[in-house]
């Protein structure tokens, strides 16, 4: 069983900076979660009130490629920390644009731009954390 827990979130002004992180099922891994993680994908989308769930970021756990929104390119940058089983999305230039629910999700994606930014393809989802962009 695969669990995500994200934390990092926050209130901050228009023009600041804020870091998500996502952890991956407690401390240590079997076997099993190892070899999923190994060929996982992992995103980050965001939920703002009254609007559907959208794609911001993903990155293969083994490879390092990553794939963005326009929405978010050149400001976010995702990236993983294997060591500690840790995804994190740095988030610089924020927007109120920028608030919603963020949300790490985990699944089994071909490598692909289109295929990555749908959240169909994931199967597994932590519970948000809230970020606030205040003008």
């Amino acid at each position: 069983q695969v669990q995500l827990v994200e934390s990092g979130g926050g209130l901050v002004q228009a023009g600041g900076s804020l870091r998500l992180s996502c952890a991956a099922s407690g401390r240590t891994f079997s076997s099993a979660t190892m070899s999923w993680f190994s060929s996982a994908t992992m995103g980050w989308f965001r939920q703002a009130p009254g609007k559907e769930r959208a794609f911001v970021a993903a990155i293969k756990w083994s490879g390092g490629s990553t794939y963005y929104a326009d929405s978010v390119k050149g400001r976010f940058t995702i990236s993983r920390d294997n060591a500690k089983n840790m995804v994190n999305l740095q988030m610089n230039s924020l927007k109120p644009e920028d608030t919603a629910v963020y949300y790490c999700a985990a699944g089994l994606l071909a490598p692909s731009r289109s295929i990555v930014a749908g959240s169909r393809g994931y199967d597994y989802w932590g519970q948000g954390t809230q970020v606030t962009v205040s003008s």
